[in-house]
């Protein structure tokens, strides 16, 4: 019994790299388009200024008309350029203003929201409000795959094409293969799998 367990522990320590390394690249989703009505970039505090330059590197190629962002209602630390402690999306339209986007190509969606749902919502408010008919969702790898889920069953039935790209993995996040090693790997690659569970029993 002892030698079966030993057989087992060893078995599963040998193969966990492998399924570390594909369950973190089962979460990575990328759905380009070649052009979008508009971006709607994710909120996320953490990882904040990579999503608004991925945004505005795909603003300058020419695939995007506007940016959209969300206001999570989180504050980060003390700005000196504001004397204050600006609201996350307040720093995104900072960032987007020292990367040259023109301030009328770039919206902030009205009410604070709390969750990807929320956010998904908006944009379906905004898509029944406006003449879109494509819309590109930026944020992190291993957010990715339940952003365009929710996004997608949220707009489904406004026959608006859906796309989604992601920051470069090792931007604001570990790699496939290494996540397992980092306290911040288990909180977004383990974590988002929990999340995703949530999100399919609740939605």
């Amino acid at each position: 019994m002892r030698l079966r367990r030993k057989f087992f522990v060893v078995a599963f320590l040998c193969l966990w790299p492998f399924v570390a390394t594909w369950g973190a690249k089962l979460l990575v989703v990328r759905r380009p388009l070649p052009h979008a009505d508009v971006i709607l970039v994710l909120s996320g505090s953490s990882s904040y200024k990579q999503r608004v330059q991925a945004a505005a590197e795909i603003f300058f190629q020419g695939r995007a008309d506007r940016i959209l962002i969300t206001n999570d209602n989180q504050r980060g630390g003390w700005s000196q350029e504001r004397a204050s402690n600006p609201f996350f999306y307040e720093r995104e339209l900072d960032e987007l203003e020292r990367l040259g986007v023109p301030a009328d190509r770039v919206e902030v969606l009205p009410e604070a929201v709390s969750s990807t749902y929320e956010e998904a919502l908006l944009l379906r408010a905004y898509i029944d409000s406006h003449p879109v008919k494509s819309a590109l969702i930026v944020t992190s790898p291993y957010h990715s795959r339940r952003a365009i889920w929710i996004v997608s069953r949220v707009c489904n039935g406004t026959n608006v094409a859906l796309g989604i790209e992601t920051v470069s993995i090792g931007v604001d996040s570990p790699r496939p293969a290494f996540w397992w090693l980092t306290p911040v790997g288990w909180k977004l690659v383990a974590g988002e799998y929990l999340k995703i569970i949530y999100y399919w029993v609740s939605y």
